[in-house]
């Protein structure tokens, strides 16, 4: 819209000035034709009165006094030339002696003669301005040529050329309010149509499918937008079912992974079961003086195995169960020291930036999180130095950090990506599902974990909670 005024103006301004040197050139045209016509009245009103031969050689008599009297009749100065082109007579009390005015050039002539109107028009360019000169033929009264008469005109344009100043400026007044018309329209018109188009972005740029997406609703829109809000909301229908269908796969799988766990897992401690019962069917002896010791080993035996199932049953109903949200008012100073009171290991080192640092979590599950770091980070320890770990608390902002340091030996790049993927573990005894339980915790309460390791240099778990300040 705004080019368009732009383009307008510029083209209007350079119609309108071309238009007014077209009719500046028909003016002045037309009034050197109204001027010769009414000299050439005089003139041929002053031979048909004079008493004078009229002839080429009498010009300079026939015209003596008169010549002057029509010129200041007719307000304009004019020549007498005879038919060779020689100056016979000027209106002008005095005129400059050279070629141009004494004779007329050969140009000039031929064109004069060769005119079929008998007139011919010289037009120059002098002193910055333009110039007409009309010759026509001077005849008597059988209209037989004796002389030529020369009428120059000088075109002053100083009036159309102040009538176009003004014009010009009226006109760019007006194209300049149309401007800032258009600017304030096309601002008005741009943000009522790319409303609906923010409103889409926003919403296609909010669409995620681990989330419920909400549909747009546009009133008043275009066909076009509500066709555009027509696809986005047919999309985000097809996104639910997808991510419906999506959700009920994963937790299928998960299931049949934690299956084939389970089993793994339980068949670990059956296998020594079987083949300690099949050893005490083969040599049991009643009357074996050491029957009661080979009793209370295989039994010792037995219990140790059935120990090892209840912890594996413990851990993966630990990691399948959500932590149910039991707020209350605890410091979290005081619960992470009790949480590190288990551990017997003097290389563990505490410390807080603050002395208190009161929030509403659950205890319970934060002291899962802290053993549980704490646990990983003992294991990573390496024989090889002087162990370290160093369980520090503090306030970011409104989250409580905590971070639980080791020098151990680190995480190798190849592990970094499956270190919170459930029974993934790098140590030869374990399940695997300490880390995904944190990372399960955490997000249930809308925290996050992460971590940076250094190879056989250790590892810093840092684990962020909001806190709901009291």
């Amino acid at each position: 819209m705004i080019l368009l005024v732009v383009i307008a103006s510029i083209l209007i301004a350079g119609v309108t000035i071309y238009q007014y040197r077209e009719q500046s050139k028909d003016y002045h045209r037309d009034r050197l034709e109204r001027k010769e016509e009414q000299v050439k009245a005089s003139v041929d009103y002053v031979i048909l009165k004079t008493t004078y031969p009229v002839e080429t050689s009498y010009l300079d008599l026939i015209f003596k006094d008169e010549i002057y009297q029509i010129a200041d009749v007719q307000n304009v100065n004019f020549n007498i030339y005879d038919l060779e082109g020689n100056l016979i007579k000027s209106s002008r009390p005095k005129f400059e002696e050279d070629s141009i005015s004494r004779c007329l050039s050969g140009d000039v002539l031929y064109g004069l003669s060769m005119s079929p109107t008998e007139r011919f028009v010289e037009k120059k360019i002098a002193a910055g301005g333009r110039f007409q000169s009309s010759y026509t033929y001077i005849t008597d009264k059988r209209f037989k040529p004796i002389g030529i008469l020369n009428l120059p005109y000088f075109e002053d344009d100083s009036f159309n050329a102040m009538e176009l100043k003004e014009f010009l400026i009226r006109l760019g007044l007006v194209y300049l309010f149309m401007l800032v018309i258009a600017i304030f329209l096309a601002y008005v018109i741009s943000k009522y149509i790319t409303r609906s188009l923010k409103t889409i972005s926003q919403k296609i740029d909010q669409t995620r499918l681990s989330h419920r997406n909400e549909k747009i609703i546009l009133k008043g829109a275009s066909q076009e937008i509500e066709t555009l809000v027509g696809a986005y909301n047919s999309m985000i229908d097809e996104l639910e079912e997808s991510a419906v269908k999506l959700a009920r796969s994963e937790r299928e799988q998960a299931w049949r992974e934690m299956a084939k766990q389970v089993a793994h897992e339980i068949k670990n401690p059956l296998t020594p079961m079987r083949l300690s019962v099949q050893s005490f069917q083969r040599k049991f002896d009643p009357e074996d003086p050491d029957v009661t010791k080979k009793l209370n080993e295989y039994t010792h035996t037995l219990i140790q195995q059935i120990d090892t199932m209840s912890n594996i049953a413990s851990a993966f109903s630990n990691f399948a169960k959500m932590p149910a949200q039991q707020n209350e008012t605890l410091d979290v100073v005081k619960v992470v020291k009790l949480a590190l009171d288990i551990f017997s290991e003097q290389y563990i080192s505490f410390i807080a930036e603050e002395e208190s640092i009161i929030a509403k979590l659950d205890r319970t599950q934060l002291i899962r999180v802290v053993t549980n770091l704490v646990k990983n980070a003992t294991q990573a320890i390496d024989e090889n130095k002087e162990p370290k770990i160093v369980v520090s608390v503090a306030t970011k902002n409104d989250t409580v950090e905590i971070m639980v340091a080791d020098n151990g030996k680190g995480i190798l790049e190849e592990f970094r990506d499956k270190i919170f993927e459930p029974k993934f573990t790098t140590k030869s005894s374990g399940m695997g599902l300490g880390l995904g339980m944190v990372k399960n915790i955490v997000e249930t309460y809308q925290g996050s974990i992460n971590f940076t390791s250094q190879t056989g240099k250790g590892t810093v778990f840092t684990v962020t909670f909001p806190i709901e300040k009291i």
